[in-house]
């Protein structure tokens, strides 16, 4: 069926299936039933009203056409509206950009960053675009590249991380390396090695929730600015107080998505896009740089 409704995802079809709301040839369609040809296949679904608003958000877009977006989003933006954050969110900036967005699941947003990571996200504008760039991010050819500032100093100076995560199972609002976890996998090279920091670049295989910031912190080397994975404040061993002032302020994980590869989901060219780190994250790099 996904094939006479290529508009719609797996996932969106297989609900309506259970709700009762697909059928074949007048009857409930079920998810084994099997297409042979001239069936009569039927829809019939009321969209959700969807109770986010438009918000006047400052809104950083990077590249636009009838098909996607592409947002350079800033540290300190919530991606969706939810418990203590009803509004305010880079959803409600893209339904005020584009109204039309209301029309589509999420407002088009396919994959998220946390709160504090600042960098490039893809938004879809229409549902066949939303469905081609998550079949693209499940056959894992979206690029999606980091920086990372992260303490310590990182050996071997490149690698793969190969360990699954799962939810934490004391912590619930944090993830861990778990066996019974999702298989996760986070490239990662050392781009600039410091005295007792170091500026990691990362590439994603998968995209679990705090991937990076776990995976970083499996190795020993937390992000800094994010205690919740160890990267809590340390004085450096320098006594530089400028360097050490930049550390104790810097106050989120210092993460930033600088690049974005995938292919157009109407012309098939692969389009890449990137997009250098906020004015904190430069000045705190420059810092160490010396």
């Amino acid at each position: 069926m996904s094939e006479l409704l290529p508009q719609y995802s797996r996932a969106r079809l297989q609900q309506w299936i259970k709700a009762g709301d697909l059928t074949v040839n007048g009857k409930p369609a079920k998810s084994k039933d099997r297409l042979v040809g001239g069936e009569q296949v039927q829809v019939s679904v009321i969209e959700e009203d969807n109770d986010d608003r438009g918000e006047d958000i400052p809104l950083d877009v990077v590249f636009e056409d009838e098909h996607m977006l592409v947002v350079n989003k800033a540290a300190g933006l919530v991606v969706h509206p939810g418990a203590g954050n009803p509004s305010g969110t880079l959803l409600n900036a893209l339904l005020h950009h584009e109204p039309g967005l209301a029309s589509i699941p999420r407002a088009g947003i396919v994959h998220r960053l946390d709160k504090e990571t600042s960098g490039l996200m893809v938004v879809a504008k229409t549902l066949e675009t939303q469905n081609h760039i998550v079949k693209e991010i499940q056959a894992r050819t979206v690029s999606r590249i980091y920086d990372a500032l992260v303490y310590g100093v990182a050996n071997p100076r490149q690698g793969r991380v190969d360990r699954p995560i799962g939810r934490h199972p004391i912590h619930r609002k944090k993830m861990a390396i778990r066996r019974d976890g999702k298989e996760a996998r986070t490239n990662y090279r050392v781009l600039e090695q410091f005295d007792e920091h170091a500026l990691v670049e990362c590439q994603l295989d998968t995209g679990r929730t705090h991937q990076i910031r776990v995976h970083l912190q499996s190795l020993g080397n937390p992000l800094i600015g994010d205690p919740t994975y160890g990267g809590h404040y340390r004085r450096p061993r320098s006594g530089d107080e400028w360097l050490s002032d930049a550390l104790r302020d810097f106050k989120r994980q210092a993460l930033h998505a600088k690049k974005l590869a995938l292919q157009h989901p109407a012309t098939g060219k692969k389009m890449t896009w990137t997009v250098n780190p906020p004015e904190d994250f430069t000045e705190l790099l420059d810092l160490l740089y010396g």
